[in-house]
């Protein structure tokens, strides 16, 4: 027997009804205070015949007209209107049901049940705020009615509620606040109210406020959802140790539920507590050996702990359930890298590149289309292929015309890398006449001026950046323009006024590494360590303020067991970094320890062959153990890297400096040749 079958027998027994037969009349309302009960009864049976029917008009008719007399009978009852306004929409009749509402409404405006279901059929039609598919004049309808039922009854919880989100979708944030706060006046453990005012001032930016109406909500109710919420508004803050304990209550309470186990693993791995992350994720694996979710965060513990034998495994039992997956075939190209397999790397990057191309993209293929594109375009201009690079770009602006500008820039880019300037002039000056107003071009095109030393035009092209006074990206960039073309007094005023915009913690790390690499740069190096000092305290992790400091201690031949300490901890973040590398060698070159110097700069000049300073310090490093003929050979590359660089970059003082270091070994190597012809 049925549902709909069972649900009417009962209704008989129970005496209320007789079992409705398509053609009867509509029974007579039952007085007293059953009749709302009946009514509303009698409109599921007809709506469920209905819907068994094929939405059969007759049966949505009574339907209608019994849930309209349950709501004369009981006005209050938000429930009535919500199922009566889907009723209008499922049976045609908006128009119809809108034209009467509004008939009513103007006889009697305080009719609170009808603009209850007027209300209900605009909010049905609003459309998928989501989806980013808004009708915004059904908004702006609901909201009116939705104003004026809680004018008429102000302790309608359920309406301040959809009032507010009516004004977070219109994206009103002080009117929602205050319908939220107003629900929760009447209701103080609301557990949606608290939950859509903690989602207000996390769209506002307030994290703290978020996170303290979570911690409310998680505390009133400690459902699944409250306590996913409160563990996101921690990972907002970065405090992964909260919201890793929250989880753990989470799991605690549903063990066998493996999204949350995920969630802590994740956490786990955020909070730098791989062990446990990775004990949590071997667990998820056991239970289900297909599950590559748990794979993948396996083999990503085991590659950050340079495990790469483990990781490799983990990896390829992903592959085995999943070998089409796009993530795990591009994580194989990451790993190829770590593994030194270069030329694999590439081989198997550009595989998979080719197996996007199709003739016919939605817009989720073609965006994953394009990514990869540009990080084969990049693996090329790692590799000195600029040509391939170059092409892949080109190829990434045909796949989405909407990243021409991009992929435009990334060209200057390439042809920058190559040192090939003049093209690099030309490609600019092409992008900025197709994308005058592509801020990425811009930028670019104002760095190459910046290059051949055209300080002027770079600065003229970067002001082109700013939208308003306001505008903080633009003056960072301006901040970067003016360290390019070495103007250090220009850039600390840029500088300043981006820092009067910034406000949270990562912009102002950021701020502090430029400022302490302007100090650096202008010797004045008490400053800049004072600077980087308060970087650290705000990122203590931060691998490029870390090597920063570290190789101006190790320059300056001070503190260099320090200076050891923060380049070990930036190389741990980044293993392959050939500046990270190069600090390293010459931190080790000051403290005497030259055959590790040797090693950390000749791994340096494996990421970054064509970097003056570093084929300088190995110089250096290899004058001091007595190889004078490589020394200068390292010395001769350095002075051709300087050459070659752009014009900008030229630092006459520092290739005399390398001249004199060249001069004085040839003069040596002839004394040494001469001392060996004289013997016997």
């Amino acid at each position: 027997m049925d549902r709909l079958a069972r649900g009417v027998i009962f209704l008989c027994l129970m005496g209320l009804v007789a079992a409705p037969t398509p053609g009867a009349d509509a029974p007579a309302q039952v007085p007293g205070r059953a009749e709302a009960y009946y009514n509303f009864s009698m409109g599921h049976v007809y709506a469920e015949l209905a819907a068994q029917y094929g939405n059969r008009g007759e049966y949505l008719s009574r339907a209608i007209e019994h849930f309209k007399a349950a709501l004369e009978a009981d006005p209050t009852a938000a429930v009535i209107s919500e199922e009566l306004a889907g009723l209008y929409i499922q049976a045609g009749k908006v128009r119809d049901a809108v034209s009467e509402l509004e008939a009513r409404l103007s006889r009697n405006p305080n009719a609170i049940d009808a603009r209850r279901i007027l209300g209900r059929i605009y909010l049905n039609m609003i459309g998928d705020p989501q989806a980013k598919r808004i009708n915004e004049e059904m908004v702006r309808r609901a909201l009116e009615q939705y104003q004026k039922i809680v004018e008429i009854d102000p302790k309608d919880i359920e309406s301040w509620l959809l009032l507010g989100r009516l004004h977070r979708v219109s994206q009103n944030s002080a009117e929602a606040e205050k319908a939220f706060k107003q629900a929760l006046e009447l209701e103080p453990s609301n557990e949606d109210a608290m939950s859509e005012l903690a989602l207000v001032y996390a769209n506002l930016g307030d994290n703290r406020r978020a996170l303290e109406m979570w911690e409310k909500a998680a505390a009133s109710k400690p459902s699944r959802r409250n306590l996913v919420a409160l563990a996101g508004a921690y990972e907002d803050l970065r405090d992964y140790a909260n919201a890793v304990a929250v989880l753990e209550r989470a799991v605690e309470a549903e063990p066998d539920n493996t999204d949350l186990q995920r969630m802590l693993g994740q956490n786990l791995m955020m909070a730098g507590k791989l062990d446990e992350a990775l004990r949590v994720f071997t667990e998820v694996a056991e239970e289900d050996p297909k599950d590559t979710q748990a794979l993948m965060q396996i083999f990503r513990i085991h590659r950050e702990r340079r495990d790469l034998g483990k990781a490799r495994e983990a990896l390829e039992r992903a592959k085995a359930v999943d070998p089409e997956s796009v993530e795990i075939r591009y994580s194989e190209v990451t790993l190829l890298g770590d593994e030194g397999k270069r030329q694999e790397a590439l081989a198997a990057m550009k595989k998979l590149a080719d197996s996007s191309e199709k003739r016919y993209y939605n817009s989720g293929e073609r965006a994953s289309r394009v990514a990869l594109l540009e990080r084969l375009a990049l693996m090329y201009r790692a590799n000195e292929q600029y040509s391939q690079a170059v092409d892949t770009f080109r190829k990434m602006a045909e796949t989405d015309a909407d990243l021409a500008g991009r992929a435009a820039a990334q060209i200057v880019e390439t042809y920058r890398a190559a040192r090939d300037f003049s093209r690099a002039a030309a490609e600019a000056d092409a992008a900025a006449s197709n994308y005058p107003n592509d801020r990425m071009v811009i930028l670019t095109r104002a760095t190459v001026l910046a290059d051949l030393g055209r300080a002027d035009e770079a600065l003229a092209e970067a002001k082109k950046l700013f939208r308003a006074e306001g505008d903080k990206d633009a003056w960072f960039s301006l901040a970067q323009i003016h360290e390019r073309s070495k103007n250090y007094s220009e850039m600390g005023r840029a500088l300043d006024a981006y820092e009067k915009l910034v406000s949270g913690e990562e912009d102002r790390a950021t701020l502090l590494f430029m400022r302490g690499a302007m100090y650096e740069r202008t010797k004045r190096y008490d400053e800049a360590e004072a600077e980087f000092r308060k970087a650290l305290a705000l990122d203590p992790d931060n691998a490029a303020v870390l090597n920063y400091l570290g190789y101006m201690l190790a320059d300056r031949d001070v503190r260099l067991e320090e200076a050891h300490k923060m380049i070990s901890r930036a190389l741990e973040l980044d293993p392959d970094n050939g500046a990270y590398l190069d600090s390293m060698g010459w931190v080790y070159f000051r403290m005497g320890q030259l055959a590790e110097a040797e090693t950390y700069l000749r791994r340096a000049l494996e990421e970054v062959p064509h970097d003056a300073t570093v084929r300088e310090h190995l110089g250096d490093v290899l004058a001091r153990r007595g190889d004078l003929k490589g020394a200068v050979a390292e010395w001769q590359r350095s002075i051709q890297e300087w050459e070659s660089s752009a014009p900008a970059e030229k630092d006459a003082a520092e290739i005399a400096k390398i001249n004199g270091k060249l001069e004085s070994a040839k003069v040596r190597l002839a004394q040494e040749a001469s001392s060996v012809g004289r013997k016997p």
